[in-house]
C-alpha cells in the first residue's frame, strides 16, 4: 500500500474521533422506525419528519434520535 495513503488513512480515524470538528448543514435520512420509515431531513438548523406526531409539535422521536446521535454535530435547531 502507499505509504502517503496509510498517513492520510491515520489522519483520517483521528479526525474522525474529534466529532466537534464536524457540523452538518443538511442530510437526508431514511430512518428506520419500529412500523414505518420514515423521512427526515435537516437543513440550514431545521428539521422535517413525514410522521404524523411531527406534523403537529414540530419534533418527534426520530428528530430527536438523529440530535442525540449527531451531539455537537448539528447546529442549534430552530423551529421551523
Amino acid at each position: 500500500m502507499d505509504y502517503g495513503l496509510i498517513g492520510k488513512i491515520e489522519k483520517a480515524k483521528r479526525y474522525a474521533e474529534d466529532r466537534k470538528r464536524f457540523t452538518f448543514h443538511s442530510f437526508d435520512v431514511t430512518f428506520r422506525g419500529d412500523n414505518n420509515d420514515h423521512h427526515v431531513t435537516f437543513n440550514d438548523g431545521v428539521f422535517h419528519c413525514d410522521c404524523e406526531f411531527f406534523l403537529t409539535h414540530k419534533r418527534c422521536g426520530h428528530t430527536m434520535a438523529i440530535e442525540i446521535l449527531l451531539k455537537d454535530m448539528v447546529p442549534e435547531v430552530k423551529e421551523a
